[in-house]
This record gives structure tokens, sequence and C-alpha cells, in this order.
């Protein structure tokens, strides 16, 4: 369903007052205007507190000219929107897109050029962005710089992580924005590659809170043929400025008219729950460019991953680049590799047994032992495997237990080396019947001088997603620029990592234990993330007596984030050992879905707590998880999102009366009841805790 109505007709005008936007429930106020000199300028207000005071907009062109001055106002037209449609795979079954809309038609004294910038004010949020009409006097060009602003209105609490254009693998700092430092924080954090621009510019999802409890988070939509946007920040001030992320040479974007900006976004609401669960950043993309969606499913995976990270085994063959035969110049093989065809029949058979749709294996091609750390070109060609590895077998095994493998392609930053084989690597996945492939790109990007961020990262993992989808299989994506809404584009993009995962637990200072309440509040607002959850051992001194890292939950939080870390591609990510210790626990992995057909927050607070309740697509089933942070948490949650005249088991799985992330996080209980929707339930969260509840109907 879609309706577009016509506020107010276009008119020609050579100066005009400010103009005045509401949001469909009038509770957001944009006002937009040309201050005296031509620069345009706007600000927002919520429930007539303002949020974002006056604050110019523009973008500068390579050249020392620009977009930002001597503008008038040629026309300025309003209309409102309202649909709804249904995603592929998402959190819900259908989504609202409603919004009213501003178009100022600008064009620049002297110059003659023309740009729009287009607003359209949701309930939850505004969005921006700036269009560049096909014109006679403005064709190729380079964008320099862009230099929105956002100046806000108080000293807000922040959730951030530095301005690094290589990486968003950080925990995040939760301090004043007056406090904001990167000089400041502890960089002994198990990230290899660092990039960042400056002490005071942050990355964007921003999350804050004002003393006045108003949630503000800043982000953007849609990035496509164009940077990231970090954003610049005076302490002093509390001013915020984009930063586009440069290329090898300096210059940001190289653009053609008609073209646009991605949607710059500015979230706020005096309900945290509304902007964990606001859908405005998908709304913001375009509608699916796949006719065909019926091969994009969620699935469920184990695989050779976790093994690596706590040392029992390796992704190389040899163990270094010299333990090779020095004649023939064959690897020799080290006995530790975790790839070999043995040991992924075991994870096949273990799929297979538990119901899980797939088997991820890393460390199976040629070209592991001597990349990391060299900025080599050409390492791997996706298609050869290790000597221990049968592909044909290891498929022909998977396909008689019903497992599907999902490939593993690590371009070890290469970009370019992966683009010269993915066809070639397509092949040899449809040749096999793979539906989906994880990617990654740990180190420094080649073409050498690019960075993560950039317009030809951007560019390349959008590349991929629709190639992937030429031949009709999925992508996650990892150490990516993180995801803008894209998936809504090319669902078959079904998710990334992009931000500090599960795997920072097993070998550096972790991720401590507020880390999973911050993220859906922003790296989620993007997309799905692959969190790779269901950590069982917790403290990895259970794989050497020495090591004193450990995963900051409790056994409980870890299956309460299959439910709060939204993805419609979910690993258990232990060893399949450390599952059958604990069978009772494991169950709630198996039954867990991956698909929504509804989703309820139900508590929030960044930082702090989350609790989500979601019902599985096209099943009455539904699922509940709740974490909290290093503070231990009381709740009583009500049930009145099951279905009435229905009676549920529910079966609870919780802390235990000893529970804590650090002291005791294996202990937990699972407890069984009968409910229904007038019912309550009283949720018993330990320190760095988490309850994950499964709700089966009573026939």
């Amino acid at each position: 369903m879609k309706k577009i109505l016509l506020l107010s007709l276009l008119f020609i005008l050579n100066s005009l007052n400010a103009q005045v936007l509401e949001s469909p429930s009038k509770a957001l106020k944009l006002n937009f205007q040309l201050t005296p000199n031509g620069k345009p300028s706007y600000s927002l207000t919520y429930k007539n507190k303002p949020v974002v005071l006056n604050s110019l907009l523009g973008v500068y062109l390579k050249g020392d000219s620009d977009l930002a001055s001597n503008f008038k106002i040629d026309s300025i037209g309003m209309t409102t929107f309202n649909e709804s449609w249904k995603p592929v795979l998402g959190e819900q079954s259908k989504i609202v897109n409603h919004y009213n809309q501003l178009t100022a038609a600008l064009s620049q004294t002297g110059s003659k050029r023309r740009v729009n910038i287009i607003f359209k004010l949701y309930d939850e949020g505004l969005a921006f962005r700036y269009e560049f009409p096909k014109q006679q006097n403005l064709n190729y060009f380079i964008i320099s710089d862009e230099k929105s602003e956002f100046n806000l209105a108080g000293n807000h609490k922040t959730f951030w992580i530095p301005g690094d254009f290589d990486s968003q693998e950080y925990a995040y700092n939760e301090t004043l924005l007056s406090e904001v430092n990167s000089a400041k924080i502890d960089m002994n954090n198990g990230i290899g590659l660092k990039s960042i621009a400056g002490n005071f510019m942050v990355q964007s999802p921003l999350m804050m809170k004002s003393a006045d409890n108003l949630y503000l988070n800043i982000f953007e939509a849609a990035v496509v043929n164009y940077p990231v946007m970090h954003l610049d920040l005076n302490p002093t001030t509390f001013a915020l400025t984009s930063h586009l992320v440069p290329n090898a040479i300096g210059d940001k974007a190289y653009l053609q008219t008609p073209s646009v900006s991605p949607w710059r976004t500015i979230m706020v609401s005096d309900d945290a729950r509304d902007i964990v669960s606001s859908k405005m950043i998908l709304n913001l993309n375009e509608p699916s460019k796949i006719d065909d969606t019926s091969w994009i499913k969620p699935m469920k995976y184990v695989g050779i991953w976790w093994e690596m990270h706590v040392g029992k085994s390796t992704w190389d063959y040899a163990g270094s680049q010299n333990a090779q035969n020095t004649e023939s110049r064959e690897l020799i093989a080290s006995g530790k590799h975790g790839a070999t065809t043995a040991n992924t029949k075991r994870y096949i058979d273990f799929a297979a047994k538990h119901g899980f749709d797939g088997v991820l294996v890393e460390g199976w091609n040629v070209g592991w032992e001597d990349w990391f750390g060299n900025w080599k070109e050409d390492v791997f060609d996706f298609t050869t495997p290790y000597p221990d590895y049968d592909l044909a077998e290891i498929n022909a095994y998977a396909k008689s237990k019903g497992v599907k493998m999902i490939m593993h392609h690590e371009t070890s930053g290469s970009v370019a080396n992966y683009e010269r084989h993915l066809d070639r690597a397509l092949e040899l996945m449809k040749k096999y019947g793979y539906p989906a492939a994880k990617s990654g790109y740990v180190g420094r990007i080649i073409p050498r001088g690019e960075f993560h961020d950039g317009q030809t990262m951007v560019n390349h993992f959008n590349f991929v997603a629709r190639r992937f989808a030429d031949y009709k299989m999925m992508v996650n994506s990892h150490e990516s620029s993180r995801p803008t809404g894209y998936h809504r584009t090319y669902p078959n993009y079904i998710a990334a990592e992009a931000a500090r995962g599960n795997e920072f637990n097993a070998w550096s200072v972790g991720n401590p234990p507020m880390h999973e309440t911050i993220l859906p509040f922003t790296r989620l607002l993007g997309g799905p993330m692959d969190y790779t959850p269901g950590i069982f051992e917790i403290k990895m001194s259970v794989y050497d007596k020495n090591k004193k890292e450990q995963v900051h939950t409790t056994l409980a939080k870890q299956l309460a984030l299959y439910v709060t870390m939204y993805s419609p591609l979910q690993m258990a990510a232990d060893l399949p050992e450390n599952y059958e210790k604990y069978p009772d626990a494991f169950q709630f992995i198996k039954d867990v879905a991956a698909d929504w057909d509804d989703s309820n927050y139900l508590e929030a607070e960044p930082g702090d707590y989350l609790t989500v309740a979601r019902k599985a697509k096209g099943k009455e089933e539904w699922f509940l998880g709740a974490i909290t942070d290093e503070n231990a948490r009381k709740t009583k949650i009500n049930l009145s999102f099951l279905t009435p005249g229905k009676k549920y088991k529910a079966v609870i799985y919780q802390d235990g009366k000893t529970a804590h992330w650090e002291k005791n996080p294996i202990n937990y209980e699972i407890i069984t009841k009968t409910v229904t929707y007038k019912d309550f339930i009283q949720l018993n969260l330990a320190a760095g805790g988490g309850t994950a509840i499964s709700f089966t109907p009573i026939n």
C-alpha cells in the first residue's frame, strides 16, 4: 500500500523566510532557511525541546569552489508519503514507511549550479540528503569535503568509538561529549589495523542521551557510491560536522550528475525503545532489486572457526612460509590445521544431528601461511584447497546429510585480487551448491592507500552483494564498512560483522559486559550483525590453564543474544564438544528462530539493558531475550505480546543464584511453566547476565 499526497504546490521564490516541516505526529519540527549569504541551514526540535540548533549544510568541490553558499531558493515542495512493505528477511513481516518531505530546490548565483536538499521527517527522526540534478553547469565533479553540521543542544552522555577509517572493532566509551578524546583511551584492544584521523573524531552511528532524557542517534542511510561519514566533534560547543573518508590521494568522492549523497539521519525520542526498534534506516534505502527472492533464506550454522581463535587449531596448513620442502617447495603439514576433511565431516555430523542448516569452514584454501601483515596482493585464489581438504568429498558428504556448506573468502584486504578471482570463486560455489559465503577483509587495503570506509571500498562491498545476487547466493561480510540498510535493496546481503564481535573475547581484553547492550542502538540500526554468539565455555583457561581471557557474559546471556542481536544468519559459535557438555542449555540454540513475523522491544536503555520478544516467522512461537550490563538486574515482564486465548509452555533459561559474568559464568538454571498473555514473568539477571525464554503453544 502506498499513498503520496501533495501538501503544497511548487512555487517560485527569490527569497523566502524559514520553512517549517512537521513529522506525521507533529512531535518533531524542522526549520529550514538560507542565511543572509545564501548558506542552507536547518534546526530541529522534539516536543518543543531543541535537538539540533541552527546548523549549516553544504558540499565543497575540488578546485576551491563550493555548493555551500550564495544560493537562492527556486522552489519549495512539500509532500507526505505513507506505505507498508514486506522485507524478505527481518524483525517483522511488515514495515511502515511514513514521513513528510520538504524539497528545497536551490540555485547558486554566478555559477548557476543547482542542488536540491531533501528532508524527510519521520516520527522517530529526520533524514536529509543532497541531490545533484542533471545540469549544464555541473557534470563530472569531485567532492573535496562535505560540511553537514549537527550543532547539538547540550553536553549529552555519549556512546562513542574513535573515528577510525579502517575499523569499527572497538569497545564503546561512555562519556559526556565534552570528555570525548581518543588519546585518553587504552589502545591495547586487539585491533591490528588502526587509522584514526583525529582525537576528537567519532564514528557514526553515534548514540546519545540528553540531561532531560531525550535519546538521540546520528547516523546515515543508503551509502552508495560515496564514502562513509565520520563526525568531527568540537567538545566545547558540542558541534558535530560530517567528515568523509578520503581516498589514496585525498579526494572524497567522484560523482556525475544526476547523483545523490547518502541520507544523514538524526533519530530522537523520549523513549529508548523507539530508537532501537526504528526501521528508518531501512526505509531510506531503495526497494529490492532482486525479483525472485525465494532462494534467500535464513540460516543457522556451526563451523570450523572458534577452535582457531582459542588455539586448538590453525587456519594455515604448514604453520609458516618456511615449513616447506626446499626442493619441491611443497608445504609440510604442521599437524594443527583445522580445515581437514575428517574434521569437517565431524562438524557436518553435528549439524545434521542437531538440525543446523550449514557448516562454515575457514582455512580450507591455500595461502594462509604468510599473508597477514605482508600487504601482499596475490595471496588467495579462492578455488584451490589445501591437500588435506577434499572439496568434492566434503560437499558430497554434506549433501548426503542434508547440510549446506558455507564458503569462506578471506581477501587479506587485497580487493583487486578478489575482484579478479570473484567469478571463478562463485562458479566453484555454484558447482558444489554453496548457498552463501562469509567474506573477510583483514589488513590494509589493496589498492594501496585506500581505507575500508572510502568510496572505493563502499563500491566494492556493494558490488560483491550484486555479483553474488547474479549467482543467487548470499554474502556475509566481515571487516567491511558498517551497513546502512543496503540489504533492503539487495537482501542477499544477509549479514555483516562491521563491529567488535564475540571473537575478541578469546584473545584480547575482550568486550565489556555493556557491549551487547549498546550494539542494538548503534551498529544494528544499519543491518543484521553476525556477532557469533553461543559460547558456553566462557573462560579460555579451559584450553590453556595459563590463559586469563574470557567471554564477559554468563552462559545464559549468550543464549539471550540470539534474540537481542538480530540476524537471519546465526552461528552456534562454540565447539561441538562444548555443546555436548550442556545439552539442556544447547536446546535453546536449536529451537530459536532466525527470521521473525514481529518484534516487541519491551525494555531498553543503551549501555544498561535490553529486553525484546520476537514471534517466529509463520509460527505461533515466541522467543524472549533479556540482557544486562555489569550490574545485576531484576525486572517483571508483561506477557501481553502473546496471543489471547492461547496457553504456552514457557521454558526459561536464566542465570543461577550465584551466577556472575566473571566469578561464576556457567551457573544457570532452566524452569518450565505454563503461561498466557495475562501473566507476568519475573526476570533475575546476574551481573553481565541474561535470560532467554521460548514460548510454545499448548494445543
